[in-house]
């Protein structure tokens, strides 16, 4: 090989080229992270947050903790509020809902997950008895007020007033004593290669801790979360369950998880 042709092949990009492919991931990835960047583009990790200091002045991107997430409310990387997502393919959360309060049954154990999907299950559970429940969503500990038969317990912690959920060391410790049957757990997004993630790095560290306590992880989401990836990731796809989703989900995914032995409920609109 000659010395020009090992020159071209270690060839750097320019500032401004290495800003244009970082604006590319963001775009087809909803976020990225400062040391991928650094060992894929050569340069030092300085310089990659210097790119994504640029970026976030320019209204492109908006840096978080190891890296930064694409600046756009019709994108994966960004975080609508629970209002928004409460707006959001409702009919299809219902259904979802229905087929995840049916597996539980009296003598139980669950951790309902904060969020939308997770709401909807505990709306349903209110007929339920005999149940013990913890969540670390202050939006399902509301819909399980008056659910007589179902034993209600926090986590504690920090409140994430975006999410409506708790966080931070007191909410892990808070699940170290216990052993649950299983966990409902609502994802941001997901990808077969890149596993379940979510946009905050808190709630990540303690759906990890959920999963460490939990016989059974079954993740219930609306096929629009797909072939998505947010900064924090959770866990692999492969240590999921069961996942309970609608029959929008994309072919390739649906026959991945299969590949990988997991359970595979799919259900229709009512």
């Amino acid at each position: 090989m000659s010395s020009s042709d090992s020159s071209a092949e270690k060839r750097v990009p320019g500032t401004s080229e290495r800003r244009e492919h970082i604006i590319q991931r963001l775009r087809q990835q909803g976020s990225v992270q400062v040391n991928d960047l650094s060992a894929l583009f050569g340069v030092s990790t300085v310089t990659i947050r210097n790119d994504l200091a640029f970026l976030e002045k320019q209204g492109i991107a908006v840096r978080a903790y190891g890296g930064a997430l694409i600046c756009d409310s019709n994108t994966p990387g960004s975080e609508p509020s629970v209002e928004d997502k409460s707006a959001l393919n409702t009919a299809v959360k219902r259904s979802i809902a229905q087929a995840a309060a049916a597996l539980v049954q009296p003598g139980h154990r669950i951790i309902l997950d904060s969020g939308t999907t997770t709401y909807e299950i505990a709306c349903l559970l209110r007929q339920h008895t005999d149940v013990i429940a913890m969540t670390n969503g202050m939006n399902v500990a509301n819909a399980l007020l008056e659910a007589e038969g179902v034993e209600l317990l926090m986590t504690g912690g920090h409140l994430r007033r975006q999410s409506l959920s708790f966080y931070g060391d007191r909410a892990e410790q808070s699940l170290q004593n216990y052993h649950f049957d299983m966990l409902f757990l609502g994802v941001d997004a997901i990808d077969l290669d890149r596993g379940v993630s979510t946009h905050n790095e808190d709630e990540a560290r303690l759906n990890r801790r959920m999963c460490e306590v939990a016989e059974r992880i079954i993740v219930v989401t609306d096929s629009t979360k797909f072939n998505r990836s947010s900064l924090h990731k959770i866990i692999d796809t492969q240590r999921i369950d069961m996942i309970i989703v609608d029959e929008g989900i994309p072919a390739e995914s649906l026959e991945g998880l299969r590949k990988n032995g997991i359970d595979v409920v799919l259900v229709q609109l009512k």
